[in-house]
């Protein structure tokens, strides 16, 4: 039975990746889906620990390994957003925002 690597865990991504998870890590403190604090401290697989999300799903064109294309979560909201793609309006409401936007301004 075959196994499948994902590619930014082995290949020409996976030290790339490597290098910029520990500057995501090093440098963010806030997770980008719900905007809420990371406790650096917990452990995987703490539902509250910190874990690198692909802003763009590889499995839907997202670079591997690219910088703009990683950002800090709770491994929980990563796990729930899963291989979607969030829109800012989505990221508010997964980050329970109370402010209304005036206009759906993604399609102005």
């Amino acid at each position: 039975m075959a196994t499948h690597k994902r590619s930014d865990h082995n290949g020409v991504h996976e030290r790339p990746y490597r290098r910029n998870r520990k500057r995501i890590l090093a440098t963010q403190s806030v997770c980008a889906i719900c905007g809420k604090p990371v406790d650096m401290t917990l452990k995987s697989p703490h539902p509250m620990s910190a874990t690198v999300d692909h802003i763009i799903p590889v499995s839907k064109g997202g670079h591997p390994s690219a910088m703009d294309n990683l950002q800090l979560a709770h491994w929980i909201c990563n796990r729930l957003k899963s291989n979607k793609l969030l829109d800012y309006t989505q990221q508010q409401q997964a980050a329970g925002s109370s402010i209304k936007l005036s206009c759906d301004w993604k399609n102005f």
